[in-house]
């Protein structure tokens, strides 16, 4: 009974259109009504200590970094050093496409920011080199999937604080996944485009190669900070949030001098309204993960998935498949929020390594930005490219599947993320 009020006054509110965060408030309310709960305090006080965090001082410090590196002029050189190195090849905008997305989610852990910046810059590329408008733009939207998955990213900080799991294995567990995005985005984009009469561009020399690499050696050197810094303890994932940052503002205004002051107030305004939004969204979910612990619904979760729980592989295929379908109606963070709580005793439950099922967990709900009728990152490119939402739609589908193809690999054989885990974090 407490799940149906609880699932019945989130999807009602939603249905009527409010605001994903006042769903969650009025849905928890609803269940406190139901439990003889209820106490304005006690609401306010869940609500005040869900963003009474010291991890969530990450999430606004790589967004403001985010906002930097597309103003600043980094994101501009990591394409045009990934088009250096592979533009010249049959399909290279497409895996210039690809490598970009993998080097910018290294500075940012923003899809959106990340999916913005690629459309802005590439997609006119493709369309005059000869490429499909819907397929260009459905691989760049795929492409940002890999924003939230490879380290820094803010899915996983998100994560690790509501599951109560060390943020910076999180990060360090995400790398090797993330490059397998990649590879799988590769060669859907290659099986498509394998037939495709094209204007390629012309080779670079060695010289202007060089000469790319040095210019974006700056930018590059930012997740080679980060990854060192939480290896060796220099820093926690909040501090490497402030380097980011810091090391952006400095090399966008003082190095490449391309970020003048006047930029600065609409960057740093920017990047509070975002963190508004996902900050009072996480607070509004605490009020909800706090009922839900209070309600007992993990133990009633543990217990419908009990025919799973002998099997880990089918278990993780039940909530996989869970998963993807709320991403359709769903964007990531609240999704992380709400089912985390739920799902987390299950998965302690049943013997599996939190590490791994955060890492497969957030890539599900990476996929879930591009997968209809909601798709944040779908919108992103279809605003960006002034392209029609079905052509978007339309132009995702192969890469969505060979997305989700990786990601069943990874639920199968889960040495695919524990192995590189305990090599990089030794």
């Amino acid at each position: 009974m407490t799940v149906l009020i609880f699932l019945g006054g989130l999807i009602g509110a939603m249905a009527l259109g409010i605001p994903i965060a006042y769903a969650l408030l009025a849905s928890g309310v609803a269940l406190m009504w139901q439990l003889d709960l209820f106490d304005a305090q006690i609401l306010a006080q869940n609500f005040i200590n869900g963003a009474d965090s010291f991890p969530l001082l990450a999430v606004p410090f790589f967004m403001l970094a985010g906002e930097i590196m597309n103003v600043g002029g980094l994101s501009q050189r990591i394409v045009n050093f990934a088009l250096a190195l592979v533009g010249h090849r049959k399909g290279g905008l497409g895996y210039v496409v690809i490598l970009a997305a993998c080097l910018l989610s290294a500075l940012s852990g923003s899809a959106v920011a990340d999916a913005a910046a690629l459309t802005a810059l590439l997609l006119p590329m493709m369309i005059k080199a000869g490429h499909k408008k819907e397929v260009s733009g459905g691989l760049i939207a795929a492409s940002g999937v890999i924003g939230p998955i490879i380290p820094p990213s803010i899915g996983f900080v998100i994560f690790g604080v509501t599951a109560n799991v060390s943020i910076s294995k999180l990060f360090i567990a995400g790398i090797f996944p993330g490059i397998l995005i990649g590879v799988g985005l590769a060669t859907a984009w290659w099986w498509l485009g394998r037939k495709e009469d094209l204007v390629l561009p012309e080779k670079k020399t060695k010289a202007e190669i060089w000469q790319s690499a040095r210019e974006s050696i700056w930018a590059l050197m930012l997740p080679v900070f980060i990854l060192v810094g939480l290896r060796m303890g220099v820093f926690t994932p909040t501090e490497a949030a402030v380097v980011a940052a810091v090391y952006s503002l400095f090399v966008a205004s003082l190095v490449y001098r391309e970020l003048p002051l006047s930029a600065l107030l609409p960057i740093f305004t920017t990047a509070a309204k975002t963190t508004a939004v996902v900050m009072f969204l996480v607070a509004a979910a605490m009020v909800s993960s706090w009922l839900i612990t209070v309600a007992n619904l993990p133990a009633q979760m543990v217990e419908l998935l009990k025919p799973f729980m002998e099997n880990q592989t089918l278990l993780l295929i039940a909530i996989m498949v869970l998963v993807m379908l709320v991403g359709t109606a769903m964007d990531m963070t609240p999704t992380i929020l709400i089912m985390t709580p739920v799902l987390m005793p299950v998965i302690k439950a049943a013997g599996i390594d939190p590490i791994y099922f955060g890492v497969l967990f957030i890539i599900n709900n990476s996929i879930g930005l591009i997968t209809p009728p909601v798709g944040t990152i779908l919108n992103v490119v279809a605003g960006v490219g002034r392209m029609k939402m079905d052509e978007v739609t339309k132009g995702v589908l192969p890469f969505m599947l060979a997305e989700f193809a990786v990601m069943f690999i990874m639920v199968a054989f889960p040495q695919t993320v524990m192995a590189p885990l305990r090599w990089f974090a030794g």
